[in-house]
């Protein structure tokens, strides 16, 4: 994935990344459930709307819509993340708060550093 942006708003950086192809729903689930098990306290939500899910092979079935979240903390980037994706786009917008001295500031290449190849992994798990 490329990083398009990064901005501050309210204490919080979000970015949009824009995947390498549009993906189908199918793919997005893929994603969500690859990366299901490394947060704690994982919420899903499909179109703004909270979903309950047991698992990460329930994300697999869920009904296509426009968008899928998820969100908690992650343990792979050992902040609360959420990331945002888009039903038949390239764009995958991540929002991370500025608490940690990796996400202080809006800074592109830094940004880029911290979560270039967790984007790539979760980009390369729609494949699987």
């Amino acid at each position: 994935m490329v990083l398009l942006g990064v901005r501050e708003e309210a204490g919080w950086l979000t970015s949009s990344w824009n995947l390498t192809y549009r993906v189908g729903w199918e793919r997005i689930c893929k994603a969500v459930s690859a990366v299901y098990d490394s947060f704690n306290g994982a919420e899903v939500l499909v179109d703004g709307k909270m979903v309950n899910v047991v698992g990460k092979d329930a994300i697999l079935q869920l009904p296509e819509s426009g968008n899928l979240i998820i969100r908690g903390n992650s343990t792979i980037i050992k902040s609360p993340v959420m990331l945002t994706f888009y039903n038949q786009l390239q764009t995958v917008s991540v929002t991370i708060p500025c608490m940690t001295e990796e996400f202080k500031t809006a800074d592109y290449q830094r940004f880029n550093i911290s979560l270039g190849q967790y984007m790539d992994s979760i980009e390369l798990a729609m494949y699987r």
